[in-house]
């Protein structure tokens, strides 16, 4: 079986591509925009006449995009998370129609959720940022596209490698440089917002689902844990298991909570629907996110891996 992965070398994209390479009879192609890269894919400005023929040249059984933009300017994020899904969409239609793709949204396409719910598939949709509607429209391309397709609508993914653009990155990075010294002083914003955080090897695996389950399958499913945490939860755990005797100061204008949801103050995903359809449940809970996260994480002076 032939899978091609898209932002292979990506935070997400790297979990999935190992995944997929330890099962038998699987050839990973990584794909993107990296030198290294296998395929040479950029889904931002690639027309479709040009990623026909690289996709022919793949001959894939399957396609995952992980490809996808954060925290970078609207436009950007315009070509990339909505562009990129619909130019891919139009091309394997022509170069491997019957392939599976399984492509990689976000929780933040729903928006400000009620307090204490947890959100189906079936929820309107509300997104408050850019980054949640360009999601937004790329789920809507893939769903409608035509194509044996299913979408994965990630939560906020946790784990090993965790990238410094986001939150439990970037936290990882400063109790690293703070270290022991009591006088260190971590200055953050707002940190009361609920999220439903999911370890990142738990999406890895969703995805190794989805692809392998015999379809079709409903067009998008929610990858989460269910379940809702502050996010001074995960700030004061990462705080314990780094041994910071400093002090964490909240609303103090520093970086904030969660730069591309600041509007959403709970977000939690109803993940029955996965279970149903793939077999799929999370088996990490947010202890055992952060244990990875921090012993993973290089040391002060160390390189990153």
């Amino acid at each position: 079986m032939r899978i091609l992965v898209l932002g292979r070398t990506g935070y997400l994209g790297a979990h999935v591509a190992d995944r997929l390479g330890a099962l038998p009879d699987v050839r990973v192609l990584g794909a993107g925009r990296s030198p290294g890269a296998g395929f040479g894919i950029d889904l931002a400005a690639d027309r479709t006449e040009r990623l026909v023929k690289t996709l022919a040249g793949a001959a894939p059984d399957a396609v995952v995009n992980c490809a996808g933009a954060t925290g970078a300017d609207p436009v950007t994020l315009a070509e990339v998370n909505s562009r990129g899904p619909a130019v891919l969409c139009a091309a394997l239609r022509e170069a491997a129609p019957q392939a599976r793709l399984v492509h990689l949204g976000s929780a933040a396409e729903y928006g400000p959720g009620a307090f204490g719910v947890r959100v189906g598939e079936s929820a309107a949709t509300r997104p408050v940022t850019p980054y949640g509607a360009t999601k937004l429209a790329g789920t809507v391309t893939v769903a409608t596209s035509g194509l044996d397709a299913v979408v994965l609508r990630v939560g906020n993914p946790v784990g090993p490698g965790a990238p410094a653009t986001g939150l439990p990155g970037r936290i990882t990075a400063l109790l690293r440089e703070a270290g022991p010294d009591p006088a260190a002083v971590l200055r953050l914003g707002d940190l009361s917002a609920y999220r439903d955080f999911v370890d990142v090897r738990d999406v890895a695996r969703a995805v190794e689902l989805a692809v392998t389950t015999p379809g079709p399958l409903q067009s998008v499913l929610n990858i989460s844990t269910g379940e809702a945490a502050p996010v001074r939860e995960l700030v004061h755990g990462l705080a314990r298991r780094a041994g910071f005797r400093g002090r964490i100061e909240e609303n103090a204008g520093g970086a904030p909570g969660s730069a591309r949801s600041a509007d959403v103050s709970w977000q939690c995903s109803d993940v029955t629907a996965a279970e149903r359809v793939l077999g799929w449940r999370p088996a990490r809970q947010l202890d055992d996110m952060l244990a990875s996260l921090w012993e993973a994480a290089p040391r002060s002076g160390s390189p990153a891996p």
